[in-house]
């Protein structure tokens, strides 16, 4: 397999995926860490419903999440109304449309593995940190997340592997514009589409091979057994 072969077309979806991938995750980490600790840590009657919510997306086929969110920020949608306000105009077919589905899709990816990671923090290293004086945010700071790193970590790379193989979703609410919302995914359905099964092999096999390093990363760490190359 020769990358020089590969189209500019190509490379541009590359890049876009990436750059999705990256945002996408950023913003997980944002939104995933105080929520897990949330999640984790508090007993309100609530918790099951907000629980039940973020996980969703595991078992709604991804047409039907892109669909709804087509909706949402089209003209006539919640969304759509709200940044039509704001001057925005509407963010279906954007690039932004796409951040914003994409976190709502990866969000239990992300949430998950950070999530157990909290819930199997004993409580002694956090009561020993409350009794020398450590305000409650501190603690979370200082001890809940260095002990939970292995789980963001995971959630990291989960989050953004997932955002990179992202179709359904990506499909409904960006369609196939070029620099704007063709990722990778889309890319290889065009390539075949028009039977250019070099170019889709390619891609595929470039994806394949990230994909299977990552998992063999995870699965080493999981057996405590790091890689030497990573």
């Amino acid at each position: 397999m020769e990358l020089t072969s590969l189209s500019t077309a190509d490379w541009q979806a590359i890049w876009l995926t990436i750059k999705l991938a990256g945002l996408v995750t950023f913003i997980l980490l944002i939104i995933s860490i105080p929520l897990a600790w949330w999640l984790a840590r508090n007993k309100s009657i609530f918790k099951g419903i907000i629980g039940a919510i973020t996980t969703l997306p595991l078992v709604l086929p991804p047409t039907v999440i892109g669909f709804y969110f087509l909706l949402a920020m089209g003209a006539n949608g919640l969304i759509g109304e709200v940044t039509r306000w704001l001057g925005w105009g509407t963010l279906a077919f954007s690039f932004w449309g796409l951040v914003i589905a994409s976190v709502a899709y990866s969000l239990p990816f992300v949430l998950q593995p950070i999530k157990t990671s909290f819930e199997s923090i004993s409580e002694r290293p956090l009561e020993v940190a409350a009794i020398a004086g450590a305000n409650p945010l501190d603690v979370f700071l200082t001890v809940a997340l260095p002990l939970s790193r292995p789980g963001i970590i995971t959630g990291s790379i989960l989050g953004f592997v997932h955002t990179i193989g992202e179709f359904g979703v990506v499909l409904m609410i960006g369609g196939c514009i070029p620099a704007e919302t063709k990722v990778v995914s889309i890319q290889i359905y065009e390539h075949v589409e028009s039977l250019n099964y070099s170019s889709a092999h390619q891609l595929s096999m470039i994806m394949v091979i990230f994909s299977f390093v990552v998992l063999v990363w995870l699965q080493s760490r999981k057996n405590n057994k790091p890689l030497g190359l990573f």
